[in-house]
């Protein structure tokens, strides 16, 4: 099928046909390839995240299409694959033997008292790895035929497989990283690929040469450390200094142009929903009160883009098992999606 759709109406009512936004596409019409990846099982305060790919999916269709910043973005072919229903299932699963480990670690107790859960913790530890690197082949196939990929957690430690498949393609780039928390944990709670650990592992990436932190807010001292001693790799801008700032004065617009700065000329972008203010997305796994209002966030990539940097990627995370919140995490994807688009492009609509 081709991403030319000569008797769609993009004014007409969203068709739920199983694609997001009930656009006209398949893989291989397709620009934009988009996977969800219902994956949750780390998670420490609430669940429902898993469900975040299915909850977009089902909102898309009440979107319309005309959008402020690319009116045609629709036409770059947008294809949302099949969610992977073994590995939602398998959450469900690990999910629970998961739980017996947090309660565990919540009442002070070590693994090792009886009954034994270190082998769990292998087990769950071996699992997060296999859903990596499902994502980071169904990525690499994509990216070799020619596509974009985005990904729709589940939590935060959903992307990582696709970081690894933008490592194989590109030598240097950064990451624009919205976020409550700076998820700069080494294997919290034990779990290797916890979703407070995503960034601690993505710093592994050789390639990922700077990380951009945007609306932190609720972090641990050894975070802040590890921020203050990366020599620049990383660069956080806390909520309540940002808040400071546009209090004194400064506008958003400024603050936008000097986050934007440090990033390298790919950039990928990675948006745990709940960097913004939780009356947007108050279902989301940690919701922490302040953050960003959803057009702070938007105004920030346009400045991205009108700086000339290349967005490679993209992830939307952490969006609960709501239809507020869904509403809320296809506007996001699809704003993402265009966005994409336009920076690739090089051009302005």
């Amino acid at each position: 099928m081709s991403n030319q759709q000569p008797d769609y109406d993009p004014s007409g009512v969203g068709e739920i046909n199983g694609n997001l936004l009930g656009l006209p596409f398949d893989y291989e019409g397709a620009n934009l390839i988009v996977i969800g990846v219902p994956w949750e099982v780390t998670v420490s305060y609430k669940a429902g995240t898993a469900n975040g790919p299915q909850q977009i999916l089902n909102a898309s269709t009440q979107l319309d299409l005309f959008d402020f910043d690319h009116p045609s973005g629709w036409k770059q072919g947008i294809f949302m694959v099949e969610i992977p229903q073994d590995i939602l299932e398998k959450n469900k699963y690990y999910r629970t033997l998961a739980a017996e480990i947090i309660e565990r670690l919540a009442q002070g107790k070590s693994l090792t008292d009886t009954p034994d859960l270190t082998s769990i913790l292998t087990e769950i530890n071996q699992a997060c790895e296999q859903v990596n690197q499902w994502l980071f082949a169904q990525s690499q196939e994509a990216i070799k035929n020619g596509k974009r990929v985005a990904v729709i957690g589940g939590d935060h430690s959903s992307p990582l497989g696709y970081f690894q498949a933008l490592a194989a393609r590109y030598t240097n780039y950064g990451i624009l990283h919205i976020d409550a928390h700076a998820d700069l944990r080494d294997a919290y709670e034990g779990f290797e690929f916890s979703h407070a650990s995503i960034m601690f592992n993505a710093m592994k990436i050789p390639q990922i040469t700077k990380l951009v932190q945007v609306g932190l807010r609720d972090i641990c001292h050894d975070e802040v450390e590890i921020i203050d001693q990366s020599n620049g790799r990383i660069v956080a801008y806390y909520d309540p200094a940002i808040k400071q700032r546009l209090y004194s004065g400064s506008t958003w617009i400024n603050l936008c142009r000097e986050i934007i700065s440090h990033l390298p000329e790919y950039v990928y972008i990675s948006f745990d929903v709940d960097g913004l203010d939780p009356k947007l997305c108050p279902n989301t796994g940690t919701p922490v009160p302040g953050g960003l209002e959803l057009e702070q966030a938007f105004c920030l990539f346009r400045e991205l883009i009108n700086s000339d940097r290349k967005i490679i990627g993209f992830d939307v995370c952490e969006v609960g098992d709501a239809e507020w919140d869904g509403n809320v995490g296809a506007r996001i994807v699809y704003k993402l999606a265009n966005f994409l688009d336009l920076s690739q492009q090089g051009n302005r609509e």
